[in-house]
């Protein structure tokens, strides 16, 4: 193969190494997040006097999330999270944690942000269709609601900082929740709920870069 051929040889090998190195690095395995646990206790649909179409929306949602870092050797800094509450695609709750972040989950840790509470009141938009659904859930006792998580994290390798990362929302998708008060949901132990994995996690896949605060 020749001096040449070898040299070229080596500097692919050493450009493949350094690929891989630096991709375990820099890129490292999605955080999972999961919905453990979730109570609705208020969940009221009336007319407003100002438009047919508009709907205000009384609610009182409580969330458990948990952050999972399944990474051996990459710590997470979850600078700032936003949870948001969607109904028939439309949003109604957002709420930043700010009493819980910032913080830093370490290698191979499980979070558990508690009592992640969405109260209030908003006006919405609602069409026929979305009033008949709404009438069917209250029916059968049991609503249909999307949470999303709005990210800005950071990477730690060592004592390697990345720039901070602000990935596209993550979907907790169709949680089905049934409307009681605290006490019931207490005395239950939340059995009524089933946990909901969290889809569209590409923090690091989708090619998002970090960017400056």
């Amino acid at each position: 193969m020749g001096e040449w051929g070898s040299r070229v040889c080596s500097l692919f090998c050493f450009l493949v190494t350094l690929f891989v190195i630096s991709s375990i690095i820099f890129f490292p395995q999605e955080p999972k997040f999961t919905i453990t646990d979730a109570s609705l206790t208020q969940f009221n649909l009336s007319a407003t006097n100002f438009n047919s179409n508009n709907k205000l929306l009384i609610y009182k949602l409580s969330l458990n999330v948990t952050f999972r870092n399944p990474n051996n050797k990459a710590g997470f800094y979850f600078d700032r999270v936003r949870v948001i509450a969607n109904y028939r695609k439309k949003r109604f709750a957002l709420v930043t944690l700010n009493n819980t972040t910032p913080f830093y989950q370490g290698r191979k840790n499980t979070t558990v942000l508690h009592n992640v509470v969405l109260e209030g009141q908003q006006t919405m938009s609602f069409k026929e269709k979305d009033d008949e659904h709404y009438e069917l859930e209250t029916s059968s006792g049991v609503y249909s609601i999307d949470v999303k998580l709005a990210l800005k994290l950071r990477v730690r390798y060592g004592k390697i900082k990345t720039k901070y990362f602000k990935p596209p929302t993550i979907n907790c998708n169709n949680l089905k929740l049934s409307l009681s008060n605290h006490n019931d949901h207490r005395e239950n132990g939340g059995l009524n709920f089933k946990p909901v994995k969290c889809k569209n996690i590409h923090i690091f896949t989708s090619g998002t870069t970090p960017v400056y605060p």
